[in-house]
């Protein structure tokens, strides 16, 4: 994906969309933008496969787009590979504005969120799926985009309607075609020896808890291995480079 293809996917998703009314799109804008980039023709979009919905089917295999909750692809995965090979899209937001919308008044608030998502997330994420990673079919797009959140409420309400997030900029498309390319995930503080999951945390800037899972996942792509225990707490290092396609089936 280029910024070409963002752009020109923006324009083609926003045709369809309605514009008379806020919080009735029936498919989410980043969705929408994201399945017309990887695939500008909407024939080609919905398709049934292995006994789901692929978002896109093409020449290279099925591309599916997931905009959230990679944990719960297991069973759509598993269909799909077993017939062709299978690229997922999932964006990683770098910035996040936030629109607040009074549905009275119609006055509008908007102010930036101080979250930000980091690639590394993502290994957190592919936790419950990771024996899946190993299968040569499987190929990861992570896509770094900018969005706007629109929500519905009163000023001054805690309770809000989450509307939408809509893409506003495009950074950048990190791929992950087999074990080695998530080396890319690492953090830069990683230690160079072994470490727990509290210190894997703290270099990636998350929680003890977070960093066990991308651990887990770590470890079933052959990048971390265990090393022991210091005292209550398992140990962990990282696998020599080329581990990755040593154990690969």
């Amino acid at each position: 994906m280029t910024g070409e293809d963002f752009s020109r996917a923006l324009l083609a998703a926003g045709g369809e969309r309605p514009r008379d009314g806020i919080g009735r799109l029936g498919e989410k804008s980043v969705h929408a933008v994201l399945k017309y980039a990887y695939e500008p023709h909407p024939e080609n979009h919905e398709i049934p496969v292995g006994g789901y919905v692929a978002d896109i089917v093409g020449e290279e295999g099925v591309i599916e787009i997931q905009t959230r909750e990679l944990r719960r692809l297991g069973p759509k995965l598993t269909a799909f590979l077993e017939v062709c090979d299978v690229t997922v899209v999932h964006p990683v937001v770098q910035a996040e504005w936030i629109l607040r919308i009074d549905p009275e008044t119609g006055e509008t608030v908007r102010r930036k969120s101080p979250r930000r998502a980091r690639p590394f997330d993502v290994l957190e994420e592919l936790a419950p799926i990771r024996e899946l990673l190993r299968n040569p079919r499987l190929h990861l797009r992570l896509v770094l985009l900018d969005v706007e959140r629109q929500d519905l409420g009163r000023a001054g309400a805690r309770r809000r309607q989450h509307l939408d997030r809509r893409p506003l900029a495009f950074h950048g498309e990190i791929a992950l075609d087999c074990p080695a390319d998530y080396r890319q995930l690492l953090p830069a503080g990683t230690p160079a020896s072994v470490f727990t999951a509290a210190e894997f945390g703290k270099a990636a800037g998350r929680a003890a808890s977070r960093a066990r899972e991308a651990l887990l996942t770590l470890r079933a792509l052959g990048i971390v291995e265990t090393a022991g225990r210091r005292g209550r707490f398992n140990l962990y290092r990282l696998c020599p480079p080329d581990q990755e396609r040593k154990e690969a089936p």
